[in-house]
C-alpha cells in the first residue's frame, strides 16, 4: 500500500472540492424535490408557503386523478414507443453509416465525410423543413417524429471515430474465416462498440423523450400527441391569472397537478441512467484501443 504523505495544501483542495461538490448536488436535488413535495402536498400546496423540505400533508390523489386522464395515458404511450423506436432506429442507422466511414479503403472517403458535416453547420430553416416534411406525407404520422432527426451528424462522427480505433486485426481474421461486411459489423463490431453505443442511444432516448416542438408542429391528432406537448398545455393551464399578478382565482389543486405531471415526464427517463452510466467511462476513451 502506498505510504506517501499527503501535503496540507492538497488536504485543503480535497475538502473545498467536496463541499462545493455537496453544494453543487444540493442546488441539482432540491428543485425536484420541492416539485415532488408540491405533488403529493393535500389541499393547500407547497408552493403558498415558500420554500419547503417537506410537503404539506401526503397524498396520492392528485397521480390518481391524473392517471385517469386520457391524455396522460395516451402522451405516455407515445412518448415511449417514440423513445424506444427512435432510439432503436437511430443507433442502428448511425452504426450503419458510421462503419463504411471508418474504413480507409472507402472511395472518397473524405468526400463523404465532408458531405455529412455540411448540415452540422448549415440548416434549411423551420419553413423548409416544414413543407419538406409536408411534401413527403408525413404530417400526422409516426415517422415525423422519428426520421427528420434519425441520424445525427455529431452521434455518427463519434461512432465512426471509435471504430476507427478498434484494432483491424479483429476483421481480418473475420474475412479469412469467410465472414462478409454485414456479419462482421454485427457480430464482431457491434458488440466491441457496446459502451459508445450505450452512451449514444442514451443521448437519443433523452433527446426523444423530452421533444415537444416537432410534435406541437406536425401533431394535430390527439391520439398521436406525446406526453411533453400534454405537459406543455397543463402547464399553460390557468395561466391567465398571471396577467393581474393577483392571487385571488388561485386554486392550489393546479399547482399540484402541474407538479404531478412534470414528475410523470421526469421520473421515466431519469430511471434509464443507473442502467447505462456503466459505459460512460469506455465511451470517453475514444481511440484508446491500439492495434
Amino acid at each position: 500500500m502506498s505510504t506517501v504523505k499527503r501535503s496540507s495544501g492538497e488536504m485543503v483542495f480535497d475538502v473545498a472540492n467536496a463541499i462545493c461538490l455537496i453544494i453543487f448536488s444540493l442546488l441539482c436535488i432540491y428543485p425536484f424535490l420541492y416539485v415532488f413535495n408540491i405533488s403529493v402536498s393535500k389541499g393547500a400546496s407547497s408552493a403558498q408557503y415558500g420554500l419547503n423540505l417537506l410537503p404539506k400533508g401526503f397524498t396520492l390523489e392528485y397521480y390518481k386523478q391524473l392517471f385517469r386522464t386520457d391524455a396522460i395515458l395516451t402522451g405516455l404511450k407515445n412518448s415511449v414507443l417514440r423513445t424506444i423506436s427512435g432510439t432503436f432506429l437511430a443507433v442502428l442507422v448511425t452504426s450503419c453509416g458510421a462503419y463504411p466511414l471508418s474504413k480507409k479503403y472507402l472511395p472518397n472517403r473524405k468526400f463523404w465525410t465532408t458531405i455529412i458535416l455540411i448540415p452540422m453547420f448549415f440548416g434549411g430553416g423551420l419553413i423548409p423543413t416544414y413543407l419538406l416534411i409536408k411534401s413527403l406525407r408525413l404530417i400526422d404520422t409516426r415517422w415525423v417524429l422519428i426520421l427528420p432527426g434519425l441520424v445525427s451528424t455529431y452521434n455518427l462522427i463519434l461512432i465512426r471515430n471509435y471504430m476507427i480505433s478498434l484494432p483491424e486485426s479483429l476483421e481480418e481474421s473475420a474475412k479469412i474465416d469467410g465472414a462478409n461486411d454485414i456479419i462482421i459489423l454485427f457480430r464482431i463490431i457491434l458488440p466491441i462498440c457496446k459502451p459508445i453505443l450505450a452512451t449514444v442511444a442514451l443521448w437519443v432516448a433523452v433527446g426523444h423523450w423530452n421533444a415537444w416542438f416537432d410534435s406541437l408542429l406536425y401533431i394535430t391528432k390527439k391520439e398521436l400527441v406525446v406526453l411533453q406537448v400534454v405537459l406543455y398545455q397543463v402547464l399553460n393551464w390557468g395561466s391567465e391569472r398571471t396577467v393581474t399578478g393577483t392571487m385571488d382565482n388561485y386554486n392550489p389543486a393546479q399547482e399540484i397537478i402541474k407538479a404531478c405531471t412534470i414528475m410523470v415526464t421526469t421520473i421515466p427517463i431519469i430511471l434509464t441512467y443507473p442502467f447505462l452510466q456503466k459505459y460512460f467511462i469506455g465511451s470517453i476513451m475514444v481511440g484508446s484501443v491500439k492495434g
